[in-house]
């Protein structure tokens, strides 16, 4: 593997999440793999999980590691083609990305969609961009679309938790008081659908997410049908990708309860982080035995490690 940046770029995921799940028992049996060599990790926007932890994936692996927030520890960047750069922007992607890539051995990059522009934003304009003008390996650490590292980060954390070979997994849409990407659902949904589990997705008319991600999962507009049985509930927001970026529904009844996860196997709860607490889900809930949110979080740098070791083996 040279990029990780989608489900896409790896074969079989249930393979690969239990390889995270070795290296969680022994972080530092490669410690010698990435000597002498550097990951930069350019952030275009906010991060506390996927920053740190990839940061500290990358050492465990004897890497040194440089974080960059673009705009506020360098130049504001370009990314157009063509552009007169007479305005706030004083490097282009050209120049930029391309010396970074001279510093680098892996670089890491984090970027938001705009929300505003749909075919800009599904056709991973900022990434595609960093991708022509560097030389070296790139992870995906969050793009307009999707999130691979936390999707990879969920199925290890269902595998580790799974009292069943097959288990029932529920994504369940919650309501937020702004409009989110659908890059952590677009994800998540990559990859159950290429893991062997029972996939649902569950969401108010108007938050379909776009086919090539929903894939072959099963669809449910009754939430409470969709939690019966479930073993694990993965709560997450997002806007509307038909009315692109738009929040069309704040209807709290979505929101994930005590009354709701008595429906479920004694389902485990998940979600991504950072979450707005009796918005998306109820205190009762998070705070319960049952709640794994921590857990699915600390997985994050072994899921990051895991990705780093497959590209580090291949330079």
């Amino acid at each position: 593997m040279r990029n990780f940046l989608s489900v896409h770029s790896i074969g079989d995921v249930e393979k690969l999440a239990q390889e995270a799940i070795e290296i969680k028992s022994n972080p530092f049996q490669w410690e010698n793999l990435g000597k002498r060599k550097t990951m930069v990790l350019v952030f275009l926007n906010s991060s506390l999980r996927t920053r740190i932890s990839t940061q500290k994936a990358a050492q465990n692996l004897g890497m040194n590691t440089i974080v960059l927030n673009l705009g506020t520890d360098s130049w504001n960047m370009e990314f157009e083609d063509g552009a007169i750069m007479n305005g706030s922007t004083a490097e282009h992607i050209k120049e930029g990305a391309a010396v970074i890539s001279q510093y680098a051995d892996i670089i890491g990059l984090r970027s938001f969609p705009t929300l505003t522009d749909k075919d800009r934003d599904y056709s991973e304009f900022v990434l595609n961009q960093f991708l022509k003008n560097i030389k070296v390996p790139l992870v995906n650490m969050e793009s307009a679309t999707v999130h691979p590292l936390q999707s990879l980060t969920d199925l290890m954390t269902i595998r580790e938790f799974a009292t069943k070979p097959r288990p029932k997994v529920v994504l369940t849409w919650a309501p937020h008081i702004k409009a989110l990407p659908q890059c952590v659902p677009n994800s998540f949904a990559e990859w159950m659908n290429k893991a062997e589990v029972e996939f649902v997705i569950t969401n108010p008319k108007g938050y379909e997410l776009h086919e090539k991600f929903a894939g072959a999962a099963t669809f449910c507009k009754n939430q409470t049908e969709a939690f019966k049985n479930a073993d694990f509930i993965y709560a997450k927001n997002w806007s509307s990708y038909t009315d692109y970026g738009q929040i069309l529904n704040t209807d709290p009844n979505w929101m994930v309860n005590a009354e709701k996860m008595a429906l479920t196997n004694n389902a485990k709860f998940m979600h991504c982080l950072p979450v707005r607490r009796n918005i998306v889900v109820a205190d009762e809930v998070i705070d319960s035995e049952n709640s794994i949110v921590i857990q699915q979080a600390g997985n994050r740098e072994w899921a990051a490690q895991a990705v780093l070791k497959r590209i580090l083996e291949k330079l």
